[in-house]
């Protein structure tokens, strides 16, 4: 197999507050192979984000505590001197965050921005870069890049914002890009032209992480799938696999909350017991145990991800787990 283009090994992000040591991402591990699409969802607060913002030290307050290995081409990102790492924040990898109008500065033009990232990276002129910033504009389906590249942020739709922001961390070609929820908040319309947009990207030989709670746009785009829950990985594996052949509960809960087009209509849409849990609150033992309708007392011991090429990190008996579905399904129903 070919080496990994980003190995993350063991990875916790750790706060420290007045209520104590609070653990938001705890032994987290994956990897992106050059070219592919990694699908990371969750509910909100799993620490998909928190993940991905320590991947690119982006959390710089002193209460934060970040440990473990982030190889990129074989270099730990997490030891790299601020200078190294600076060059390959926003040219090797970029990211696009989560809103795009907190993401662009307003009192600086769209095009202004983006020349700027381009010029932090690579010794070319104002002009060279604006040309670029305007091309870069127009790819993303800006019209009237020409024009549009004096305008200010707020002048710009949602939409057109999130194309900004993409444009952006386009402008540097990088290896692997991180997008946060790219689509939340935009219409179905302006949804699918940017998922459109990264199916390019990806094309064109981009690696990318999506980072999401849609599993729709997930099942649309994404090679393999990472299912976060509580700051921990509850399940990874292809995207076929994990879509049709779920193994943890919490993705059953997951994938069952999901309108469907087809079949009968449904009086209630299924929906997970309880509330996700707290950074501070995870139980020592399986993190989705007090939502778990078919948890056990080995649950009170934390499962490890394991598995082959489809891995789960679940006490349950490996052999019956879609017949488990099955009767968990029914007894939610009952209830």
């Amino acid at each position: 197999m070919p080496e990994p283009l980003l190995d993350v090994r063991d990875l916790r992000v750790r706060f420290r507050t007045r209520q104590g040591l609070v653990t938001a991402v705890d032994s987290l591990s994956f990897s992106v192979a050059p070219g592919e699409v990694l699908g990371v969802v969750g509910e909100s607060g799993s620490g998909k984000s928190v993940s991905m913002l320590a991947v690119l030290r982006l959390l710089t307050n002193p209460n934060v505590t970040v440990s473990g290995e982030v190889l990129f081409r074989g270099r730990d990102l997490l030891a790299l001197p601020d200078k190294e790492m600076r060059a390959v924040r926003g040219r090797e990898i970029a990211m696009v965050f989560q809103d795009p109008m907190t993401a662009l500065t307003p009192v600086y033009t769209v095009g202004w921005q983006i020349a700027e990232a381009i010029r932090a990276h690579e010794q070319v002129s104002r002009k060279e870069a604006r040309a670029r910033a305007v091309r870069l504009l127009s790819d993303v389906g800006i019209p009237d890049a020409a024009s549009r590249v004096n305008a200010y942020p707020h002048e710009f739709s949602g939409g057109m914002r999130q194309r900004a922001v993409i444009a952006m961390a386009l402008s540097c070609s990088p290896s692997l890009l991180i997008a946060d929820e790219p689509t939340t908040a935009l219409d179905v319309t302006v949804q699918a032209q940017i998922l459109d947009l990264m199916r390019e990207l990806n094309a064109g030989g981009s690696a990318m992480v999506l980072i999401t709670h849609d599993m729709g746009v997930v099942s649309q785009i994404a090679d393999r799938v990472l299912v976060m829950y509580g700051g921990r990985a509850a399940e990874e594996g292809p995207r076929r696999a994990v879509f049709h052949g779920p193994r943890h509960p919490y993705t059953w809960g997951l994938l069952d909350s999901v309108p469907r087009v087809g079949g009968p209509r449904l009086r209630r849409l299924p929906s997970i017991a309880g509330v996700p849990v707290a950074p501070g609150g995870v139980p020592e033992g399986c993190a989705f145990a007090p939502r778990c309708r078919l948890r056990h007392d080995r649950c009170e011991e934390r499962p490890v991800l394991s598995g082959d090429t489809h891995l789960d990190a679940c006490w349950l008996p490996s052999g019956d787990r879609a017949g488990l579905r099955v009767s968990a399904r029914d007894t939610e129903a009952a209830s």
